[in-house]
């Protein structure tokens, strides 16, 4: 999303956006690779599984599960953006907006967090036998379910369609409570990417 690309910039390797979904995020990554790039990082905000996690926690899976199958970061990109943590990061087609398919998630899975990129920047770099690896910081936790304008607010761009959201504010005024709740939880997770970013550029 563009939000945390301009973020991610801030490291000086390029940056494509995928636009929060992962048909957007195979296409960013293939540009990359067609400029050049040698590895592949997936980067920005997650949606906790794991209800010990919350805003804020940076996460550096070890691994994205995408269906079955369950695909190796590498160590040594891990370690260029923080160093591996305990979890695994699953790469879903749609987003997760409810408490209880989190729950649901978490169980039969055992992923700790969920994003909608990952899994297809992770394909794209073992097409092209590139490294890759993930770094992302929990947004809406466990706990959380979506408020509707969140579901439908970023545009194919990954930009805020402020357009969307009113209309679903105008149709559900009861979630505004929630939005700004989310919009604070996103404030601190990006806030920690760029306490990251900084540390990983000042090493």
């Amino acid at each position: 999303m563009q939000a945390e690309a301009r973020i991610a910039r801030k490291l000086g390797w390029p940056v494509e956006t995928g636009g929060g979904t992962p048909a957007g995020a195979m296409r960013a990554a293939e540009a990359l690779v067609a400029k050049g790039a040698t590895a592949l990082v997936s980067f920005g905000l997650a949606g906790g599984l794991d209800p010990v996690l919350f805003p804020g926690d940076l996460l550096v899976p070890y691994a994205v599960v995408d269906g079955e199958e369950r695909l190796a970061c590498d160590p040594a990109l891990m370690q260029r953006l923080g160093g591996a943590t305990r979890h695994v990061i699953l790469a879903a087609q749609d987003i997760v907006p409810t408490a209880l398919e989190k729950r649901d998630l978490c169980r039969a899975t055992g992923a700790h967090a969920v994003d909608l990129e990952s899994g297809a920047v992770a394909r794209v770099a073992l097409a092209h036998g590139l490294p890759f690896a993930v770094l992302r910081a929990i947004c809406d936790p466990a706990n959380c379910s979506l408020p509707p304008a969140a579901i439908v607010a970023l545009n194919r761009k990954g930009a805020i369609g402020f357009g969307r959201v009113l209309l679903s504010v105008l149709r559900f005024p009861r979630q505004i409570r929630d939005l700004r709740e989310l919009a604070a939880d996103a404030h601190i997770a990006r806030d920690a990417l760029v306490e990251r970013i900084t540390h990983i550029t000042s090493a």
